[in-house]
């Protein structure tokens, strides 16, 4: 295996969840880089997600599957 393979095996949790299924769930990318990092220190802190299985293996990731599976709400306050 190539170094450039072994590269892109490492880096595939950054891949999901995809950015347009993120934006939907938001009318600012602002909002909704808040929201997930909030919720990623929930995650470090309690080492508990609302998924029961999830693609990614960092709180950040989680945090994000659990926004686009709805289990988590951005606060869109326009």
């Amino acid at each position: 295996m190539s170094q450039f393979e072994n590269f892109n095996q490492e880096r595939d949790g950054l891949r999901y969840p995809s950015i347009d299924e993120l934006t939907d769930k938001s009318s600012s990318k602002y909002k909704l880089v808040i929201a997930a990092a909030k919720r990623a220190k929930e995650i470090d802190a309690s080492k508990k997600s609302y998924l029961e299985k999830t693609k990614n293996s960092k709180s950040i990731g989680i945090a994000l599957e659990e926004i686009i599976a709805d289990k988590v709400k951005v606060a869109d306050d326009e």
